[in-house]
């Protein structure tokens, strides 16, 4: 084997076989990639040279700028790409071309140029007041015109990234399902008809269920890429917006599906008379089932407060940050008492404020808190505290189970990777009220989640 310098890139699951990542390859000068198992790490070595010792190697067909895959080798996939190749002006001019067509979409362009129309929840709750064909139908329009400018949005905003980052091919396939959704919802024909609507609402359900995991990829690809990353605050500020717009796009795609649905006392996602001690509750008793399958105990919880209190609210975002709130109690609880169980742990504290403003919701655990030189970081994306604690138990299968139901029940996790905290602290901001965090070092923590109103009079909130 003649040793050449080896280059590695370690690529993301399920990214090898997008088409997406194929035109990142062709920017790169590479060609012709023989696609491998979509769950694999596959890495890229610059390397001259044949099998070697009876191992199998990613090895050249005789063709310049194409690469072929072959074997395991200690469970990995190899690419070699040979160094002495040249691009031929062919190969220039057709990576010229994919590139330029990648970047340059005027229906993507127009559309990003167009400005979103946000709803306020009251006239959301209030239009579909009554399921009849013709709120419906109003709705899918509505969607229709909307759905293509807010993703064109997220499209804009992935651009927008350090070239770098966007590079990174877990971000690419997030890009990739944008421009995906874009093109097939912009397509579709304009809706006259029950038929029409009841095609457009299969089509927004499948890429709802297409874009489950999104928070995920977003996570583990800004991770990957952190070390890259000089800009921290642009960064910041391009999750919030992507991650606050996804919230309000699934928001309002899961409110159409529903508005045919008979459900007491709901208006499509909105439930006209939500009791907020009961939904606290149901996050509060699956957090403990979840905690007493591993630790065999759970910290008590006690309810105080406004408890009767009830108002028209949409339970999404709740049902996104009340389990991280929760969780990260009962974890820190849990932890900062080694060797004590059940009924001899500190209890969670949750106190429920509420006026015609908004209302609150504090939650305070005895967990011994957090360190004076960490308690400004932990609602900062990617924090490494943060992803050590919560990476650690996801990985010791503490809170994984706990991880794949919200899979299910969220359509999409936002916990793990360092982005519980902040991706909490960006929807209570997108809804006009706030998350804050008041640690006593030594004792434990208050967290202090305030939400609007639908009716708040001073900065009502939109969708």
């Amino acid at each position: 084997m003649s040793p050449v310098s080896s280059h590695m890139v370690k690529l993301g699951k399920g990214c090898f076989n997008s088409p997406l990542l194929e035109q990142a390859w062709v920017l790169c000068g590479i060609r012709g990639i023989h696609h491998g198992e979509p769950n694999n790490h596959v890495h890229l070595t610059h390397r001259n040279g044949n099998k070697d010792g009876g191992t199998s190697e990613m090895h050249w067909n005789g063709q310049p700028n194409a690469i072929r895959q072959g074997n395991n080798i200690n469970g990995k996939r190899w690419l070699n790409y040979n160094p002495s190749s040249k691009p031929t002006p062919s190969s220039i001019r057709e990576r010229n071309i994919t590139v330029a067509s990648y970047y340059n979409q005027t229906a993507i362009d127009k559309a990003a140029a167009q400005h979103s129309v946000r709803l306020a929840p009251a006239t959301i709750m209030y239009s579909g007041s009554q399921s009849t064909h013709h709120n419906v139908m109003r709705s899918a329009q509505y969607l229709h015109k909307e759905l293509p400018i807010r993703i064109a949005h997220r499209i804009s905003g992935i651009r927008s990234l350090p070239f770098i980052v966007g590079c990174n091919p877990t971000i690419l396939s997030v890009h990739e399902l944008y421009i995906r959704a874009f093109h097939i919802l912009n397509d579709f024909p304009e809706i006259v008809t029950s038929e029409d609507e009841e095609k457009y609402s299969q089509v927004v359900k499948d890429l709802l269920d297409d874009h489950k995991d999104v928070v995920s990829l977003l996570a583990e690809g800004f991770r990957e890429s952190r070390r890259h990353i000089e800009d921290e605050e642009l960064v910041s500020r391009y999750l919030d917006r992507n991650l606050t717009s996804r919230l309000g796009i699934r928001m309002l795609a899961t409110h159409h599906l529903h508005l045919k649905e008979k459900k007491d006392g709901h208006v499509g996602i909105v439930n006209v008379n939500m009791t907020l001690k009961n939904v606290i509750q149901r996050w509060i008793t699956f957090v403990q089932q979840i905690t007493e399958d591993r630790y065999g105990f759970a910290p008590a919880v006690k309810i105080s407060g406004h408890i009767s209190a009830r108002f028209p609210y949409i339970e999404m975002p709740l049902d996104y940050i009340l389990p991280e709130l929760l969780k990260n109690a009962f974890r820190a609880t849990i932890e900062s008492h080694p060797g004590v169980k059940g009924a001899a742990l500190p209890p969670v504290n949750v106190i429920i404020a509420n006026n015609e403003t908004d209302f609150i919701v504090k939650i305070s655990d005895r967990g011994a808190g957090i360190p004076h030189d960490q308690v400004n970081k932990v609602v900062q994306y990617n924090f490494s505290t943060a992803e050590k604690s919560t990476d650690s138990l996801i990985k010791d299968d503490i809170f994984g189970n706990f991880m794949e139901t919200m899979n299910r029940t969220t359509s999409g996790p936002m916990h793990g990777f360092g982005f519980g905290l902040p991706t909490s602290r960006a929807y209570a901001e997108y809804l006009g009220g706030s998350l804050q965090i008041y640690s006593m070092q030594g004792l434990g923590t208050d967290v202090y989640l305030r939400l609007k109103h639908f009716n708040a009079r001073d900065t009502p909130f939109r969708i």
